[in-house]
């Protein structure tokens, strides 16, 4: 028989070769991850346009508060909504009295407004959570076109659900804008410490606690603005929007990414959306079953005993 012919191994020049393979795949790499760093940074550049309301060049709290009211159906009109609420239960002129002052000054017990704020969050909870996972379908980059479009019916949903927590325990009408009218300056700060409170940031509880009692005690609107724009509660307005602007761009870009895995994104989002957003109207709701608008036998704390001054 004869020998096969077997040649000997050159293993120097399978070294070169899986060298060469190497370098090879390291310069396709590093091209890939230069392209796919560019797109990236053209996607959070496009988002941010997208979302900047306010035109200030970056994404803060104004700007999702400003998507959110945008949102068709997030305004509440209070005298509407009180009567829907009450009128199932109560006699006119208790429902009267509650839309010409408020619920508590009404003699509506606080375990009946209770049941209705936790039916409003379930409510706003199931309609945002089923928004979220159909936004989160689109894959890839084309996320870009839908996050305004998440972002407004996110907040959206939860701003229509602090306006109406806000008015079953007290609040009179916020003046959000409609058509050309613009959002006056201290109705989005109102909103600010509403959002601030829903996530617990500090001081916001407090705020909402001073803002009842300037409303409780008939405070003039003049120095209710003032507080509010650059007087005794503005300083807790501005700590929020820094909560806000700080974290918000980092947890919107994580969610971006996260959302960009097809149709299994738009479940977690959705899921997500579903766990975290009875929570943070839970925290206003606390915020708001204790002040001098929803509790006629309500104490005022040191928080709240604040001297307002025309500045």
């Amino acid at each position: 028989m004869k020998k096969p012919n077997i040649k000997p191994v050159d293993s120097g020049a399978i070294k070169n070769k899986l060298t060469d393979a190497v370098k090879s795949a390291e310069s396709a790499a590093t091209g890939l991850v230069s392209k796919t760093k560019g797109a990236v940074t053209k996607t959070q550049e496009k988002v941010i346009n997208a979302v900047d309301a306010n035109g200030n060049g970056e994404i803060d709290v104004e700007d999702i508060i400003i998507w959110g009211i945008r949102t068709p159906g997030v305004g509440v009109d209070r005298a509407e909504f009180l009567k829907k609420e009450f009128m199932k239960n109560y006699p006119q002129q208790v429902v009267e009295d509650a839309i010409a002052n408020n619920p508590a000054h009404a003699g509506i017990p606080r375990e009946d407004i209770d049941k209705i704020a936790d039916e409003v969050i379930k409510f706003e909870r199931n309609c945002v959570s089923g928004i979220s996972a159909a936004l989160g379908m689109p894959g890839g980059f084309a996320m870009a076109a839908t996050i305004p479009a998440d972002i407004a019916q996110y907040y959206g949903y939860m701003l229509r659900a602090a306006q109406k927590l806000m008015y079953l325990y007290g609040f009179p009408q916020l003046e959000t804008g409609s058509g050309t009218q613009q959002m006056d300056s201290e109705t989005m700060n109102i909103l600010i410490i509403c959002l601030g409170a829903m996530y617990g940031v500090q001081g916001a509880s407090a705020a909402i606690k001073t803002m009842a009692r300037m409303f409780g005690e008939g405070v003039e609107k003049k120095l209710l603005k003032t507080a509010l724009t650059k007087g005794t509660i503005y300083p807790i307005v501005k700590n929020v929007a820094r909560w806000f602007n700080v974290n918000m761009t980092k947890q919107m870009f994580a969610g971006f990414f996260k959302k960009a895995i097809p149709v299994v994104g738009g479940v977690i989002g959705g899921g997500i959306t579903y766990a975290t957003f009875k929570p943070c109207c839970d925290r206003l709701k606390e915020s708001l079953r204790d002040t001098m608008l929803s509790n006629p036998e309500h104490e005022a704390d040191d928080t709240e005993n604040i001297v307002f001054e025309e500045v």
